[in-house]
């Protein structure tokens, strides 16, 4: 029996999906925020929270996996010279989900994703 058992499909290829998440986290660290659907909303935050986890460690290895995710060198200087510092205390939780309603167009469910102060 196969099961599905690795998260959101969005209706995109696989390919397209990890574009979308890198370009997603990528303006979620730059910005702090971003406008996208519940379900984008979910999936961002797994893959978002994931990279600053690794990025704690701070050191030479979590750059480089970093730099691999978020190809974007700025984002990447903020990321551990900002973010790290601010969520070294916290265990996860680094993002947080605001429900903004229906989109009046195609009444999809929105959402603002945030990073956490």
């Amino acid at each position: 029996m196969i099961k599905n058992l690795n998260g959101r499909k969005l209706a995109v290829t696989p390919s397209h999906k990890k574009a979308m998440m890198r370009n997603m986290t990528t303006s979620l660290f730059l910005h702090e925020k971003v406008t996208t659907t519940v379900p984008r909303a979910k999936e961002v935050v797994r893959f978002a929270e994931r990279l600053i986890t690794k990025a704690k460690v701070a050191d030479l290895n979590a750059k480089k996996a970093l730099h691999a995710e978020i190809s974007n060198k700025e984002v990447v200087k903020k990321v551990f010279e900002v973010l790290v510092p601010r969520y070294k205390e916290r265990n996860g939780g680094y993002t947080q989900i605001f429900k903004l309603g229906l989109r009046k167009g195609d009444s999809a469910e929105m959402a603002i994703v945030k990073l956490v102060i």
